[in-house]
């Protein structure tokens, strides 16, 4: 009897270290994953990686000069050679491992087999980045990141480094407008789009640059950011007239580069350039980013009038994406709907936008407009996102990368608190100036009764 009282005085503590696991398993994975996850996927890892990497195909015969070391020094059997790891580093979503290949193997043959590596260690994905030529990165997850997002703590910073959301492997999705200058970004209805522009704004906000928008839906979108807004254009009208403006704004940048280039022999030929990076920073003009919140309004036209306003706002934009990024203007298009089927113009502007991020969309089209030339398996993560997972997008580039990336929540009422915040970095652009958007004070509270009693009157 006392032994089946010591038994169950032991399994009792047992079952609740078990129980707190599960729980926390799914409650609180990263902090299953520290605990518990991190340590058991080092340990599968350190004894199973030989065997893994030859299961999977990711092994080469040994050179004959290790062949006949082996032979002359012991009498081990001979064994295909794994790629040679060359760092381990633990993480709080996972585990990274860099590795040097073996020779004849190319990154594609260890992206191929990620899958499998992923079963084989128990791990929730397997992501394979290239470091340099030769050494690849194995980024390990221990659980879904995007399931909860919380951004890592060391953040690239820079003028216009802005980062947005994060990656399924833990890392931090950047825009970089110098790498890429201009974006296309499509998602439908409740599907995350208002929120990535959030942080994109808010992200923008904070740093030394020029907001212009245009929303054609009477700015129920951008009207809220008006304080940190340069200026804003509310209906195709306005658009036109402001893109009209835009364009003579870069034409003039462009004027600044010409003359600081040169024709005199005063500037000195390493101070010679074409964009406005090269420029010495008092005559420097800041950056300009124009963010267009649903590009299909400017394609939609009734009469003939309208058309003609149209076609000249498509070349407008077109204009600005080819020209723009040298003179320090930048594009962020976004719509439910993009296709050819918008007008004449439409794939032509597309071409020019070299990120993309497509949400969840309505069709399939969609999808392949935003991604067909970047990925097949970009498009199909498209198409496969939840609708409970508001927010998850596929975002990639020109080079043919792509990523699932999903940004975290940001209601409406903080983006615009952090506009009005840092509403004194707003540039004074003479150029936009009737453009500008009237930003409404808030009254001052009523006096209302004191609610302090007066101290009595003594004689």
């Amino acid at each position: 009897m006392s032994e089946w009282l010591t038994l169950a005085e032991v399994g009792t503590p047992l079952a609740a270290v078990a129980g707190g696991a599960a729980y926390a398993r799914v409650k609180a994975p990263a902090v299953y994953w520290s605990a518990i996850g991190l340590p058991a996927t080092a340990v599968r890892f350190s004894a199973t990686y030989g065997s893994t990497m030859d299961a999977c195909g990711l092994t080469v015969a040994p050179s004959r000069l290790r062949v006949l070391v082996t032979r002359a020094t012991t009498r081990r059997e001979i064994r295909p050679v794994p790629p040679k790891i060359r760092r381990v580093r633990p993480t709080s979503t996972g585990l990274r491992v860099r590795l040097r290949l073996a020779p004849g193997q190319e990154p594609a043959d260890v992206a191929a087999s990620a899958e499998r590596l992923r079963h084989a260690w128990g791990v929730h994905a397997v992501h394979v980045t290239v470091v340099k030529p030769g050494v690849v990165e194995l980024r390990m997850t221990g659980f879904d990141v995007l399931r909860k997002v919380r951004m890592p703590r060391r953040l690239p910073a820079g003028d216009l480094l802005v980062p947005v959301a994060l990656r399924d492997d833990g890392t931090a999705f950047v825009r970089d407008y110098r790498a890429i200058p201009h974006c296309l970004t499509l998602g439908a209805t409740l599907t995350g789009k208002s929120v990535y522009m959030r942080n994109l704004i808010t992200g923008l906000a904070r740093r030394k640059v020029a907001l212009v928008g245009i929303d054609c839906k009477l700015g129920v979108e951008q009207a809220p950011f008006a304080p940190r807004l340069s200026a804003l254009a509310t209906d195709p009208e306005q658009a036109s007239a402001l893109l009209d403006r835009l364009v003579e704004e870069m034409e003039a940048r462009y004027d600044l580069i010409r003359d600081h280039q040169g024709v005199p022999g005063s500037v000195a030929d390493e101070e010679i350039t074409s964009d406005v990076w090269g420029l010495p920073a008092e005559l420097r003009p800041v950056p300009l980013v124009l963010i267009v919140d649903e590009v299909a309004e400017l394609f939609l036209v009734a009469t003939r009038k309208d058309e003609d306003r149209r076609d000249h706002m498509v070349t407008q934009l077109i204009r600005l994406a080819q020209l723009g990024r040298a003179a320090g203007i930048f594009l962020e298009v976004c719509g439910q709907r993009f296709g050819s089927e918008l007008g004449k113009g439409a794939t032509m502007l597309r071409a020019q936008l070299t990120g993309r991020v497509v949400h969840r969309v309505n069709d399939r089209p969609t999808a392949e407009m935003g991604l067909g030339d970047i990925s097949p398996e970009a498009v199909l993560a498209a198409t496969q996102i939840a609708p409970e997972m508001p927010g998850v997008a596929v975002a990639g580039d020109s080079s043919g990368g792509w990523s699932r990336i999903r940004t975290p929540n940001l209601s409406l009422a903080d983006a615009a608190r952090i506009c009005r915040e840092t509403a004194h970095l707003t540039p004074d652009l003479p150029a936009l100036a009737a453009f500008r958007p009237a930003v409404a004070t808030m009254p001052a509270p009523a006096d209302g009764p004191s609610l302090v009693k007066p101290r009595p009157v003594t004689n």
